[in-house]
């Protein structure tokens, strides 16, 4: 069965920066219930392509040892919702779980040479 379309939506794939105990959850649960910051919004938040240097930069500046994870949003239909956030820009958030099924990619955080967050490559 294929989700209905996300309305507003400008991608169909959003960015999810985990710590490395996060990453592990979701590889060993196979499901990633939210950070703590997610769970007390009531919703997991995601960034799209344009957004994730941005956030890394705010809401992870010098930790270490993270990985980005890069999510299907089609995959998640109505679970997924855009709505506007830092600068008045829309977010994509999870209402739910993100589960493994859902992940196109993920790897390692890192940056190119401009100071960009690279996206991770699905093998």
């Amino acid at each position: 069965m294929t989700p209905p379309p996300m309305s507003n939506a400008v991608s169909t794939t959003a960015y999810k920066v985990l710590t490395a105990d996060q990453m592990a959850t979701l590889e060993k649960d196979r499901t990633f219930a939210g950070a703590p910051v997610d769970r007390a919004d009531g919703y997991i938040h995601l960034s799209t392509e344009a957004q994730l240097t941005e956030t890394v930069d705010k809401h992870f500046s010098g930790q270490t040892d993270l990985h980005v994870v890069a999510v299907d949003l089609e995959v998640l239909g109505e679970a997924v919702r855009w709505e506007p956030s830092r600068g008045g820009q829309l977010f994509p958030h999870i209402y739910g779980a993100l589960p493994l099924d859902a992940v196109l990619a993920y790897g390692p955080l890192a940056r190119d040479a401009d100071g960009r967050v690279r996206l991770p490559v699905a093998g």
